[in-house]
């Protein structure tokens, strides 16, 4: 018997609950005391198609999926078709009997299958069809031996409070009906166990959106707005949600254009300001990131990755603007590229982040994915110390409108807005004050502000070379990568944003076969002491750089500022996350061919 070691797998047509269903389970398996990490694909379909939801359960903290699993539960004939060759020998396949399903298919394969009257436990008991997913869900607790007390706590939370109790009652009864039938005629035959560890400490499940909304609440963020797009959407979601209870101004406005207006005009009223995109909305906001660069308008942008070109693949994931949002605008100008890799990080960046645009007057830019976005993973209620967060905020050289006599005292000999100063950063007061009136411009312009109508060369030079100076000064709080594992090892794995969950565990069985390897994680991309970087890698016997997207871009990045090539790249690019045992496979294959 294997306990508290598993991975299930819940696939189905949109609009059968399949991601819902798959993280109730997941949130209840945390309950249990246990650790999981959820991970969900979905096409961009309301109805039809094929989604599933994975969850991996493990007694230890776990930051990445399986590709193997030991349940598939199936709602439909599809996700047999589709995912039988992922279950392992002895695993279990649960679906209703009236699926068209050719049980020896399944048991030449060494499985196990597990036909149930899901569906008409749901219509007898539920009154409805929709509780299959909930029926289907509890004959998996079933064949487990996992206590239905917490999936049944869920199943209160979720639908007591929206739906009222009877919903929640007839859910249950359907649970607790296929939890026994599948109990019954098959746990004996099955060798994963769920125990639940009652004594663990409590736990939140959090996905990296929700972490950035949180980390952003933490830092003062007071104002946020979008236009809605996978996977960002999620994030302004969250937003809405907090809003009244921390008095946020959250606005969806008509585009994204309008979002990135929006948040350099709040920005330059002097409050903490945040927006949210993908790729696609990122590329329309770019003339507008500009006029921040310009302006010198501290911001966050929250740019979650997905498959491009063009819509691409909209709800699956992808590593491909790294490069875009390092170079994105016209002209020159300073901005600040961040790219967090668990929930953890999403939260203490997004503090890190508003600092920085406020200490520097610049836009910084927090790269996601939908694989961050979206993933689910448990983590212990004290693993975050907001006030990390809150005990440092930086807001740099401003002073608001109600500091009278800070303002009196440093605008004596006049105020402008835009001085030349030695490390590129003038005294920002917003609007406000009548002793602090200046302008601002998107054009070039003089220290005060006005439009430069002469275009005098002098002015243009001392303009771009203040902007560009913040990048040499804001160095001294960009953090140099991270390495974890064995120094003296013979493989670096060098990763950055979503990929460091699953190049972490990779890393942790290559250990455990015996390739010393150790990992080097970056998280902040721009702007870096490059020398510094160069250091590190110098000392590294061979370095390999983990990556989804096709071209190994941080890789470029990295030769382009140090002229240091990785002995292989490890990419992933069909639009699916990478996970350990895919990058351990694949580094064997770029390795053999070194």
């Amino acid at each position: 018997m294997v306990k508290n070691n598993i991975n299930i797998k819940l696939g189905g047509e949109a609009g059968q609950g399949v991601e819902s269903s798959g993280m109730g389970f997941a949130r209840a398996i945390a309950r249990a005391g246990l650790h999981i990490f959820g991970v969900q694909d979905y096409m961009s379909r309301i109805r039809g198609g094929h989604n599933w939801y994975q969850i991996r359960v493990s007694e230890h903290p776990i930051f990445a999926h399986e590709p193997k699993v030991q349940i598939l539960i199936a709602l439909d004939e599809r996700t047999i078709q589709e995912h039988l060759d992922e279950v392992v020998e002895g695993g279990a396949v649960i679906y209703d009997t009236g699926l068209k399903v050719d049980d020896n298919e399944i048991k030449s394969r060494g499985l196990i299958p597990m036909p149930l009257p899901l569906l008409k436990l749901a219509e007898e008991l539920g009154g409805s069809k929709l509780m299959l997913n909930t029926a289907a869900v509890a004959a998996a607790a079933g064949i487990m031996e996992f206590d239905l007390s917490y999936p049944e706590s869920v199943i209160r939370d979720s639908f007591g409070r929206r739906k009222g109790s009877e919903i929640a009652d007839r859910n249950i009864r359907v649970a607790n009906a296929a939890y026994e039938e599948a109990r019954k005629q098959f746990a004996h035959l099955f060798d994963w166990k769920l125990e639940a560890n009652p004594n663990a400490p409590k736990r939140m499940v959090i996905n990296g959106n929700q972490a950035l909304g949180l980390g952003a609440i933490a830092a003062g963020c007071k104002f946020c707005c979008g236009y809605p797009m996978t996977p960002a959407s999620s994030l302004l979601e969250f937003m809405f949600a907090q809003a009244r209870r921390f008095n946020l101004v959250v606005r969806q406005t008509e585009d994204e254009i309008s979002a990135l207006l929006h948040t350099i005009g709040a920005a330059h009223a002097g409050v903490r300001a945040m927006t949210c995109t993908s790729g696609g909305g990122f590329s329309l906001m770019v003339e507008a990131l500009s006029l921040a660069g310009s302006t010198e308008t501290p911001l966050v942008l929250v740019v979650a990755q997905r498959p491009g070109p063009a819509t691409g693949l909209p709800t699956r994931t992808e590593q491909g603007e790294l490069l875009f949002t390092i170079f994105a605008g016209h002209g020159e100008f300073p901005r600040a590229v961040i790219a967090p890799g668990s929930v953890e990080q999403c939260v203490y960046e997004m503090g890190r982040a508003f600092n920085i645009a406020e200490k520097y007057q610049m836009p910084v830019i927090v790269l996601t994915d939908a694989f961050l976005a979206n993933s689910l993973r448990s983590i212990d209620i004290d693993a975050i110390d907001f006030r990390k967060i809150t005990e440092n905020i930086d807001r740099g050289k401003l002073i608001l409108p109600h500091e009278s006599g800070k303002i009196e005292e440093a605008v004596r000999d006049g105020y402008r807005r835009f001085d030349f100063n030695e490390d590129g950063i003038s005294l920002r007061i917003p609007p406000g004050h009548p002793k602090a009136v200046y302008s601002v411009a998107g054009e070039e312009h003089t220290p005060e502000g006005f439009i430069d109508w002469e275009e005098r060369m002098d002015n243009r030079i001392k303009m771009m070379q203040k902007r560009m100076k913040k990048l040499e000064v804001a160095v001294n709080d960009m953090r140099l990568p991270e390495l974890h594992g064995p120094e003296d090892a013979e493989l670096t794995l060098v990763c950055w944003g979503s990929s460091f969950g699953p190049t972490l565990e990779a890393m942790e069985r290559l250990n455990s076969n015996g390739l010393r390897t150790n990992l080097l994680q970056f998280i902040d991309i721009h702007p870096l002491n490059w020398d510094s970087v160069a250091d590190i890698l110098t000392n590294s016997r061979n370095w390999v750089s983990v990556e989804g997207n096709f071209s190994g871009q941080l890789s470029r990045w990295i030769r382009m500022n140090t002229g240091l090539k990785p002995t292989a790249i490890v990419a992933r690019y069909d639009g699916r996350p990478l996970n350990p045992v895919y990058i351990v496979e694949h580094l064997q294959e770029v390795l053999a061919k070194v």
